[in-house]
């Protein structure tokens, strides 16, 4: 039997934003995942191999390289490959398309955050940061927020105008602390190892949604953004002890431990007690997460080809 393949544009064209959210969900609904990671660096080069189990769903490899300096050559930063596996049997499910479980993990997982976490009437999002990630987020953000409107910031201007030509209403913020100010979701995907976000820019009721941040020695937001919000994370085990964003403030006891209220795996107590809250998700993303979109992927894959099939 062969084992598919599903490219990118195959696989999202089967895809939904708020489908994926709801998969997203019912994954944390099964046995907690058992994961792995595995980092090798060179300078400022990353191989991130990450593994992960979920007993009922299946187990996946995923296997990333990150080279920030593709950039100048027009090559993506961030390449690698997604191995799919059945759970009773081991048997290789499905190879699928590196960069569309990266896309649609790393959005969906933020979207989710953001459905239980912000206000019902929020619409105005920011995205701070016009790499690969903010078109996604343009994407699934207004797949979750229908009614909002957009803006972009970002350090090279020219990078965010771009991005924002390319986005049916994104407009252009020219300063940043304004435009966090005026906000009712802010979401931030930077490459950055030092704050970007201050928090004493923060606005009651505002919802505070991280994604750059992936290694140790980095982070988005100062000690103050934590210290306002209600902080929440995807995952206690890919967040605490791996992330800067979250290992930093907890060395230094800026945080305790106690201030990370719950990950999705307690996903009923993630939610707003009022509406003047600030509310902070961190996405440490995880293979985990992977594994439930891959399988997601597959299964819509599957739906399409068996409509499609000849009936005999």
């Amino acid at each position: 039997m062969s084992v598919p393949f599903i490219s990118f544009d195959e696989g999202e064209a089967r895809l939904d934003w708020l489908r994926l959210t709801e998969a997203l969900a019912a994954g944390h609904a099964r046995p907690k995942a058992e994961i792995g990671d595995t980092f090798l660096r060179r300078g400022d080069d990353t191989i991130l191999s990450r593994a992960a189990w979920i007993d009922g769903l299946g187990s996946l490899v995923k296997t990333a390289t990150i080279h920030p300096g593709n950039a100048a050559a027009g090559l993506p930063s961030i390449n690698g490959a997604v191995s799919l596996f059945d759970d009773r049997t081991g048997v290789l499910a499905a190879m699928v398309d590196f960069h569309l479980v990266t896309k649609w993990k790393t959005a969906g997982d933020s979207l989710l955050g953001a459905l239980r976490l912000a206000r019902k009437d929020a619409r105005k999002v920011l995205i701070v940061g016009a790499g690969t990630v903010a078109r996604s987020l343009y994407e699934a953000f207004g797949a979750g927020f229908p009614d909002a409107r957009f803006t972009i910031w970002n350090r090279t201007a020219a990078k965010a105008e771009a991005l924002a030509a390319e986005c049916p209403g994104m407009t252009v913020a020219e300063d940043l602390e304004a435009a966090v100010r005026d906000a009712d979701i802010v979401v931030c995907a930077t490459m950055s190892t030092e704050p970007v976000i201050r928090g004493d820019w923060l606005q009651p009721g505002q919802h505070l949604n991280l994604i750059g941040a992936y290694r140790i020695d980095m982070r988005e937001v100062d000690d103050m953004a934590l210290q306002r919000g209600r902080v929440f994370v995807d995952s206690f085990d890919t967040t605490i002890g791996h992330i800067g964003e979250i290992a930093i403030p907890l060395e230094s006891g800026a945080i305790a431990r106690g201030d990370l209220l719950a990950d999705f795996y307690q996903i009923e107590e993630m939610r707003r007690q009022e509406d003047s809250e600030i509310t902070v998700f961190k996405n440490g993303g995880g293979a985990h997460l992977d594994l439930m979109t891959a399988q997601h992927i597959l299964d819509q894959w599957s739906d399409q080809a068996a409509r499609l099939a000849p009936q005999s």
